[in-house]
């Protein structure tokens, strides 16, 4: 069945890495073979699907080569499985052997960077900033996606490190402005913003960066005023200017005024993609499916956005239940934000659409081995889809594999503890927690879903509560946490303050298992009428529900 929806490839990943790798065999210095063999080695690790494995022996092979390439190779391998440390291994090794590799430094300095060596990347980054004829402020300018990509926060500290010696640059401004604002820190954003435009007032770029940290600290109004004076005092308005504009109309909801934006910047400049693919976008927000296929096809047409035109073509096709077409568009998202999204709705339209689970779970191997970037991910999700099937004890060898590859990964983490919970394995599951706990020690998820593990499935209610009213301080308002103080107070037998607990997180969150344990309070106080209504309201708003099921079962056996 894979066959019928599988991308035909003229090369597979471990043919193009042999193609790669087959002149530089013959460049092993120490001419017995060895770095050979180090690189057979990976490309059969990779052929197994053991990423680890096979980084380090391109690691290995880098080490004791005197080839940049196969230091390259080994760079780019890690880089793509994110194994940082071995990355930044072979990166300085590639710069040994090529001190003069752009390339090399970016590695460098992004790997410094992402493990949190600031001084370190900033070195890196400097040399690549002076390095070149144009102005440096002008090359610090396009780090910017290169710094986007990285940690906002980490990324954050650096730019304004990199920025200092160009105080009475617009461009450096701007610069530590973007990575503000993608960091959270808007009030600077802001201020550097507002600096770029004082220092260059006839630069749209920097005004608009500022309109748009006023509209997400929350003053949509006054942005989308001083947007729209920027464009009415400007004979000849930049369209940037317009779609900005039209992208803060979206966000309040004006998709019309957003439209008309849109409109006459296509009416300027017909050939504009960018404004086609937001009038594509508005169309389909507007569940205007038909003028949104028409504008994504354009799109698609044009070679730009190519990404974003196949992945709304799939979900198009996906609405209207054309699951082949969807299926096909889907496999074709290979690149950008939404590959790995739409990599697993193909895995679930194959599993139970088209009743074919193996080959769901054989596409996201293909995937994994056309696309190496994306290979994590797609053990991950096969993970997540092995869940879905049932077939809950493979599903864990693959979040273990998982946990292995992405040790910093919490939500993976908590998900691999979870799903240990389901299997039975209670004190494995507790022990997962714990560790979770100690590593992200601030972490309100953390915190609550170890400590509603601890009330539900153990009876350990004082540390329960203690972490859950820990997570409270992190996140006050969250409907989970106060559900889960609700719970443990509830297994304490302090049932009146339960109640109020739950009482409030069910206001915010009806949720069936907040009513379950809403419910089981009610009981326990003798309220049955109450506890009766409750039930009977989640049953209609969830009627599937195994758990609502049970506590009928046990508390109403007798009720209708």
């Amino acid at each position: 069945m894979v066959q019928l929806y599988r991308r035909l490839r003229d090369f597979s990943l471990l043919a193009a890495l042999c193609l790669a790798a087959a002149p530089l065999v013959f460049a092993d210095s120490e001419g017995d073979g060895t770095v050979s063999a180090h690189i057979l080695r990976a490309e059969l690790a990779l052929r197994g699907d053991d990423y680890r494995k096979a980084v380090a022996e391109y690691r290995k092979a880098a080490d004791l080569s005197d080839s940049a390439d196969i230091a390259r190779q080994a760079t780019r391998v890690a880089f793509g499985f994110a194994f940082n440390e071995d990355a930044l291994g072979a990166a300085k090794r590639w710069i040994e052997l090529d001190p003069d590799s752009d390339e090399a430094l970016v590695y460098v300095a992004r790997l410094e960077l992402r493990m949190g060596n600031i001084r370190n990347a900033r070195r890196s980054f400097t040399t690549l900033i002076e390095r070149g004829d144009d102005p440096a402020d002008q090359r610090l300018h396009k780090l910017l996606p290169i710094l986007s990509e990285e940690d906002p926060k980490q990324a954050d500290k650096l730019v304004r490190l990199l920025a200092k010696p160009y105080p009475d640059s617009p461009l450096a401004h701007f610069a530590v402005a973007a990575i503000a604002l993608r960091a959270g820190d808007l009030e600077h954003a802001m201020q550097r913003s507002l600096r770029a435009a004082e220092l260059d007032p006839e630069w749209p770029n920097a005004k608009l960066l500022y309109a748009r940290a006023m509209m997400l600290s929350g003053e949509r109004d006054k942005a989308i005023d001083y947007t729209s004076r920027i464009i009415g005092d400007d004979p000849d308005p930049d369209p940037e200017a317009r779609l900005e504009l039209a992208l803060m109309l979206l966000s309040v909801g004006r998709d019309d005024d957003a439209l008309s934006q849109v409109n006459q910047v296509l009416l300027e400049q017909p050939s504009r993609t960018d404004a086609l693919r937001l009038m594509a976008i508005i169309n389909f927000r507007q569940n205007n499916l038909d003028a949104a296929r028409d504008d994504f096809e354009t799109l698609l047409a044009s070679r730009r956005h190519t990404m974003d035109a196949l992945f709304y073509l799939a979900r198009i096709a996906d609405i209207r239940k054309e699951f082949d077409r969807a299926i096909r568009l889907y496999s074709e998202v290979s690149n950008g934000r939404d590959a790995v999204v739409a990599q697993r709705r193909v895995s679930i339209l194959l599993a139970f659409e088209k009743h074919d689970p193996e080959a769901a779970l054989e596409w996201l191997d293909q995937f994994a081995d056309e696309n190496p970037k994306f290979a994590i991910d797609m053990v991950l999700s096969r993970a997540q889809l092995l869940v879905s099937l049932g077939r809950h004890e493979e599903a864990l060898e693959y979040y273990d594999k998982a946990v292995d590859y992405r040790p910093d990964d919490e939500e993976t983490a908590l998900s691999r503890a979870e799903l240990m919970l389901h299997t039975g394995r209670i004190d494995d599951s507790v022990s997962a927690y714990r560790d979770a706990a100690r590593r992200w020690p601030d972490s309100a998820m953390t915190l609550n879903a170890f400590g509603y593990t601890l009330a539900d499935r153990t009876e350990k209610y004082r540390e329960a509560e203690k972490l859950i009213r820990k997570a409270l301080k992190f996140d006050p308002d969250s409907p989970a946490i106060i559900d889960s103080l609700g719970w443990v107070l509830f297994k304490r037998g302090r049932y009146s303050e339960a109640l109020v607990q739950l009482e409030l997180a069910y206001e915010q969150l009806p949720d069936h298992e907040v009513a379950a344990h809403l419910v089981e309070v009610l009981a326990m106080l003798e309220r049955m009428d109450r506890a009766l209504d409750i039930l009977v309201e989640a049953e209609l708003r969830t009627p599937e529900s195994p758990l609502l099921a049970e506590v009928r079962e046990r508390l109403f056996s007798q009720s209708p």
